[in-house]
C-alpha cells in the first residue's frame, strides 16, 4: 500500500510541474487572443512591427474565427529576450501552436512575419492549415544579387553596434526618412515609427542582420498548405525576379497590390480585404 502511495504522489507532483511549466514557459513574443472561432488565425507581424498593424484585418475576422496576434520580444515595447534569431522564433512558434492544440491555423505574417509563416509551414507542414503572406519574399538579398548564397555563422556585431551606438534623435530619424519608402498613408507613419523606436537596439540589428542572411527559396518546397502571396504594387515591375524567388512553391497565388507600398494593410486597404476574405473564407 505504501509503495502505491508513494507512486501517487510522484504522479500528483509530476503533474503539477508539469502544469507549472506550462503556465510559466517563455516564448520569444507576446500574445492577444481574440474571438471564438473553430478554425484559428495567427497574425505574426513585420520586422519592429507591433501587432497592432493587424487591429483591422483581425477585427473582420474574429467575428468568425479565435485569433492569436503576435507581437516579437524586443519589438515595439515588448520585453527582449537574449539571443534572438529567425530560426529560434521559427521553433517557438510552432512550438506554441502545438503547446496550445491550435488544430491547423492559418499564419497570416507581414514582411518578416510573411518569412516566419513560410519558414514553419515548410519545416511543419503537418502543422498549418493555410498561409498568407503579405509583401515577404524567400530571400530579400537576392532581389539585389540572385547569387546570393547566405552565411553559416553570419556574424551581426557591426550591425548591432551601427543600431545600439545611435543616441534616440539619430535613430528616429533615421527610422522618419526610412518609413515613407514603405507606407504611403501618412496618417500612420508616426505610429510605425513609434513601434522601431520603441524597440530594442540589439534585437533591431540582430534581427535585421538574419533575416537580410536568410534564404527560403529551396525550403519552400516543403510547404504542402494553400499559400496566398499579396505583392505591393511596384513588384508587379519585378515579376519575373519575385516569381522567381517563388518558383518552388508550387501552392501559391500571387496577387500584386493596386497601389501603396509595403504596409499593403493601410495602403490599398479594400483591395487587400477582399483578397484575405476571398481566401481564408474559401
Amino acid at each position: 500500500m505504501k509503495k502505491y502511495i508513494i507512486l501517487i504522489i510522484a504522479f500528483l507532483f509530476s503533474a503539477l510541474c508539469l502544469n507549472v511549466f506550462a503556465q510559466t514557459k517563455q516564448y520569444p513574443f507576446e500574445v492577444i487572443k481574440t474571438g471564438k472561432g473553430k478554425q484559428s488565425i495567427i497574425f505574426i507581424p513585420g520586422f519592429a512591427s507591433s501587432g497592432e498593424v493587424w487591429n483591422d484585418t483581425k477585427r473582420v475576422f474574429e467575428k468568425d474565427f479565435t485569433c492569436y496576434t503576435l507581437t516579437m520580444s524586443g519589438f515595439a515595447g515588448v520585453k527582449p529576450q537574449p539571443n534572438p534569431s529567425f530560426e529560434n522564433w521559427k521553433n517557438e512558434i510552432a512550438a506554441y501552436i502545438k503547446d496550445n492544440k491550435i488544430e491547423k491555423p492559418i499564419l497570416v505574417g507581414h514582411s518578416m512575419g510573411g518569412g516566419l509563416a513560410l519558414a514553419i509551414a515548410a519545416d511543419y507542414p503537418e502543422l498549418i492549415g493555410k498561409i498568407v503572406v503579405v509583401d515577404a519574399l524567400p530571400c530579400l538579398a537576392a532581389l539585389s544579387d540572385p547569387s546570393f548564397k547566405s552565411k553559416e555563422n553570419n556574424d551581426c556585431t557591426a550591425t548591432v553596434n551601427k543600431m545600439t551606438g545611435m543616441n534616440e534623435t539619430q535613430f528616429y530619424d533615421m527610422q522618419k526618412q526610412m518609413m515613407p519608402r514603405l507606407l504611403q498613408d501618412q496618417s500612420k507613419l508616426e505610429t510605425v515609427v513609434s513601434w522601431s523606436v520603441k524597440s530594442d537596439r540589439n534585437t533591431f540589428g540582430q534581427m535585421y542582420c538574419d533575416f537580410y542572411n536568410t534564404d527560403l527559396r529551396a525550403k519552400i518546397a516543403q510547404i504542402k498548405c494553400p499559400s496566398l502571396v499579396l505583392l505591393e504594387s511596384y513588384f508587379i515591375n519585378l515579376k519575373p525576379a519575385i516569381e522567381g524567388q517563388y518558383k518552388n512553391l508550387k501552392v501559391a497565388n500571387f496577387q500584386y497590390a493596386t497601389n501603396g507600398l509595403h504596409f499593403i494593410m493601410y495602403d490599398d486597404t479594400a483591395w487587400y480585404m477582399g483578397q484575405l476574405n476571398n481566401f481564408i473564407k474559401a
